[in-house]
């Protein structure tokens, strides 16, 4: 079968008129430079890269977003966990309701829990008194108050949260994020589960492992001191100035995946 499919994906090139060297598995790839902000040391090991591919690091820096309104005279300074489902899929009352009730029983912890705008905070019933829920919240300034992060391991979360050396929480719901949260789990910079497995229990216990084994915050600092050394807004422009013939000097080169 894999032969009769590679056969018609050759008659198929040669048709086009399209020259392919079947040897080589990176010829069938775009010669311009691709960028991913994905930082090398967050991604799974390989001697496969194609030379056009770049790692990078985050592009966020903090800079051009709307300011959030948020009750900064309730956080109590005991430890912050930051919730957030990222803000398409984010839909799910039922979820919310078990990270409510999954820290409802650390009376020491404090919650804030980011919903956004497709569910009313009032549908999720009465909030416990460590719990500050809001449709929305100023993910970067919570990150670096946070001892952990609970996320539905979308990139850019994840990225923000490894930015801060804060380990996490994840539960994938779709999309990249299942590969995201396996970079998590390979890296160990925090715990995966899914959300057949989610209940306020097993919830409860994959928050105290993320809190009290040191591996993981130790991991996820790792990646903080990799990603302040990508220095990957940068690197990527450095990259596409590269690729399009522009030279500046003053910019630093990025590492090479090779």
């Amino acid at each position: 079968m894999r032969h009769e499919a590679g056969g018609g994906i050759r008659a198929l090139a040669d048709a086009a008129g399209l020259k392919i060297d079947w040897d080589n598995l990176h010829s069938t790839l775009s010669p311009w430079a691709s960028i991913s902000q994905v930082p090398k040391a967050f991604d799974f090991e390989s001697s496969h890269w194609p030379a056009q591919f770049h790692h990078t690091g985050p592009f966020h820096d903090g800079k051009g977003r709307e300011p959030v309104d948020f009750p900064w005279d309730r956080i109590t300074g005991e430890p912050l966990i930051y919730a957030s489902m990222g803000t398409i899929l984010n839909g799910r009352a039922d979820v919310f309701r078990t990270i409510i009730a999954a820290l409802a029983k650390h009376k020491d912890l404090q919650l804030v829990l980011s919903i956004g705008d497709q569910i009313d905070p009032q549908q999720l019933g009465p909030a416990p008194k460590n719990a500050i829920i809001v449709k929305r919240a100023p993910q970067l300034d919570s990150l670096k108050r946070a001892s952990v992060c609970i996320t539905h391991a979308g990139l850019n979360t994840v990225l923000e949260s490894l930015a801060q050396g804060v380990p996490q929480v994840a539960i994938p719901v779709a999309f990249d994020q299942p590969g995201i949260a396996a970079r998590i789990a390979h890296h160990r910079t925090g715990v995966v589960t899914s959300l057949d497995k989610l209940t306020a229990d097993h919830l409860s216990t994959l928050l105290d492992e993320a809190l009290n084994n040191s591996a993981y915050r130790d991991n996820a600092r790792r990646m903080q001191k990799a990603i302040a050394e990508a220095n990957g807004l940068s690197a990527a422009v450095y990259i596409i100035e590269q690729a399009l013939g522009i030279n500046r000097n003053s910019l630093p080169s990025p590492a090479r995946n090779h």
